[in-house]
């Protein structure tokens, strides 16, 4: 049985946003988010006593490299080495071959070039692993290599592809680089297709498994929920996936609801929520608080929860930042449906009719109401609104 860890995009040293200022301690925890989500994938490898590990793409964000990444990547390697775990990377558009990477990597660490090329190892259970790919050299390569990817035989090996690149039915990348279709894959009769680039976990096939892996620490409030790796293991008829997380914080959307705008309760109500979710880890939150009553906060109490919120959070271990607030309140919903539904039945003559056919249909209630063409349509209408208004209150 072959095992081993797919992984992309780590983006080492890849600034953050967040839309307001935060404490030291966050910034901090922030700045080394990525390297602990490293670390574990590296200390779960050991463990596991795993093949290689892939990586596919985007190890580094070009624009933001330092020597302290590239040194700490080349120690976790170390640390693979000295258990005999092989890696195999390539490089994608945030650091292309031509941005002049010349790291000395150890013995056991393989870089693509910028041709389709394959490597081959034997696994400690004696399968043998092809694996075939290519590092982008320019930092937009729209260029399409699968036609340099060597054809699978079909025997009993194991053949891998590694592709940084956009599935032609994605919608989640701006720069479609290196398009490709399923079927294209398909053809090179592949026990496995490691991709990159995506950072949002996505399986696209199952048979062959084509995956997508996601980034393993999210940056902002788009790459949201849970961020890790895929874990490998199988022999050429079936290779099974479990992915682990790794992430050391975690960007994701609460709602929550209320019916109170007291600043002291709504206070009150926030800090019990975020204490709630703390035991989940240090997370980044965009919080939604749908407002039923009548009463709206305003603006300078709103300021004052929100700065009292992330004053608890400058001193703890496990941080809930809450980054944004949005503030909904029901009446307001209210109103613009009303006003919709008075658009809509007032300018359509026959849905209006057609509203009351219905009941004058029926002869258990005909017989109590009054001509049709005697209502007064208006007062019907307002009657209606202010049913649906008291429905609302409930």
């Amino acid at each position: 049985m072959v095992k081993f860890i797919h992984c992309a995009d780590l983006h080492l040293d890849s600034p953050f946003r967040a839309r307001q200022n935060m404490p030291r301690n966050i910034l901090e925890d922030l700045m080394e988010s990525t390297y602990k989500s490293v670390t574990r994938m590296i200390d779960f490898a050991i463990e596991k006593n795993v093949d290689f590990i892939l990586i596919v793409g985007d190890v580094f964000d070009n624009q933001n490299r330092t020597l302290k990444s590239e040194v700490f990547l080349k120690n976790q390697f170390k640390r693979l080495e000295e258990k005999g775990i092989f890696v195999f990377m390539s490089h994608g558009n945030h650091d292309p071959l031509s941005s002049g990477f010349n790291t000395s990597w150890p013995q056991n660490v393989n870089v693509f070039l910028d041709e389709v090329e394959t490597f081959e190892l034997t696994s400690s259970s004696k399968e043998q692993v092809f694996i075939h790919g290519f590092s982008y050299y320019m930092d937009d390569s729209y260029e399409n290599k699968l036609d340099y990817f060597p054809k699978s035989s079909r025997n009993q090996d194991i053949h891998i592809g590694m592709l940084h690149g956009t599935y032609s039915k994605s919608n989640y990348a701006e720069k479609r680089y290196t398009e490709f279709t399923l079927e294209s894959l398909n053809e090179k009769l592949y026990n496995y297709w490691a991709l990159g680039h995506i950072h949002k976990r996505h399986e696209i096939s199952d048979l062959p498994p084509v995956v997508y892996p996601g980034n393993m620490q999210g940056r902002h409030k788009n790459e949201s929920g849970e961020k890790g790796f895929i874990f490998v293991e199988g022999n050429e008829v079936e290779l099974k996936r479990t992915f682990v997380p790794t992430q050391e914080i975690t960007f994701v959307e609460y709602e929550v609801d209320t019916s109170t705008v007291n600043k002291q309760e709504l206070y009150t109500m926030l800090n019990e929520f975020k204490n709630s979710i703390r035991d989940e880890g240090s997370q980044i939150v965009k919080l939604t608080v749908q407002v039923k009553g009548e009463d709206e906060l305003n603006q300078a109490d709103y300021l004052e929860i929100m700065d009292l919120l992330k004053e608890d959070e400058t001193d703890v271990e496990t941080f809930i930042w809450i980054d944004e607030i949005d503030i909904r309140y029901a009446h307001n919903e209210s109103i613009a449906l009303l006003r919709d539904i008075r658009q809509t039945s007032g300018g359509d003559e026959s849905l209006f009719k057609e509203a009351l056919n219905s009941i004058y249909m029926d002869p258990k209630v005909n017989r109590f109401l009054e001509p049709m063409d005697s209502i007064d349509k208006e007062s019907l209408i307002r009657l209606g609104e202010e049913r649906l208004k008291m429905l609302m209150r409930k």
